[in-house]
């Protein structure tokens, strides 16, 4: 396990929405995500829309997973949830869609997502040990806000898209490399976050083994050794693909995977189902001695909604 953990304290950072910047802990920087997907051309809404309805994935009502012992209320609405954290820079693409009736878009509805940084660490719980061997969360130089870092919410436009800038998450002890969903309607955006409605879907989302093996080889992610979990060792991906929320993702530039990738999918929900959050697949156990899903002090207090608090 890891040596020197410390207490690095959830007020040594002070910054609450940094977005962009340049962050050298680990020897990767994080440039800004208009200039990593410079080059790329991104499809239309509507295009999008028309090619995820067409899939099987789209046509297979989501099956709700845990939300493991890691969420916290109170996510700020934004699309960049980096706050300068170092790792390879991900563009995520979710399409959020009615799969009882015909997959038609899902206007308006609150996606918020939430994982861990390159070495395994989330935001409300950053001396929590994710497991073989890494350097304190303290470590990584940036100057994220330790209650809010790699969480967020979007609205989803008239075509049901989200999109998010992140990077691509680490791993800790016993899990494969993963990001968090939950999918909100009925609702509304207040004080920076978004209040009231349901929690319709809770899931988690799954990266190829391929790809994270390259990624987890390159700076700062290669600082955390251990044994990895794959796909197939994993508690809660259930080897649908898809249709197990396993992402669509395609690098910026084959050659060099540090530059970033693309992923994408589609979350075809039922927009009047109410979830708790309980879903299968144990999620991991939660550290000894960490919050079981209340902000910490100093976190945003504006709660989400109270399904969303009942879930916790």
């Amino acid at each position: 396990m890891t040596g020197n953990h410390r207490n690095s304290g959830i007020t040594r950072r002070r910054a609450i929405a940094v977005t962009g910047g340049t962050v050298a802990a680990g020897g990767l920087a994080v440039t800004g995500y208009q200039s990593a997907f410079a080059d790329t051309t991104d499809t239309t809404e509507a295009t999008a829309t028309a090619s995820a309805t067409s899939t099987g994935a789209c046509m297979t009502l989501m099956s709700s997973v845990t939300e493991g012992p890691y969420y916290l209320d109170g996510a700020l609405v934004r699309k960049d949830i980096t706050e300068g954290k170092s790792g390879v820079p991900l563009a995520l693409r979710l399409t959020v869609v009615d799969a009882i009736d015909g997959c038609t878009p899902v206007k308006g509805a609150a996606v918020e997502i939430w994982h861990c940084d390159a070495w395994g660490y989330y935001s409300g719980y950053t001396t929590a040990n994710p497991g073989g061997s890494a350097p304190a969360e303290s470590e990584d130089g940036s100057t994220a806000n330790d209650n809010t870092y790699l969480r967020g919410y979007q609205i989803a436009n008239a075509n049901g898209v989200v999109k998010f800038e992140t990077i691509f998450p680490g791993w800790y002890i016993p899990r494969t490399c993963h990001i968090h969903v939950k999918v909100h309607t009925g609702g509304e955006k207040e004080d920076g976050t978004y209040e009231g409605g349901t929690v319709n879907y809770t899931g988690q989302l799954f990266f190829d083994d391929t790809i994270a093996g390259e990624i987890f080889a390159l700076e700062p992610y290669s600082r955390h050794s251990g044994s990895y979990t794959t796909l197939d060792d994993d508690m809660v991906y259930d080897g649908g693909g898809a249709s197990s929320s396993l992402l669509t993702v395609k690098a910026v530039h084959k050659a060099d995977p540090s530059k970033g990738y693309k992923g994408s999918l589609s979350l075809a929900i039922d927009p009047d189902a109410e979830n708790t959050g309980a879903g299968s697949g144990g999620g991991g156990t939660p550290p000894s001695g960490a919050p079981s899903g209340e902000p910490p002090s100093g976190a945003p207090s504006e709660s989400a909604s109270p399904s969303a608090s009942a879930s916790s």
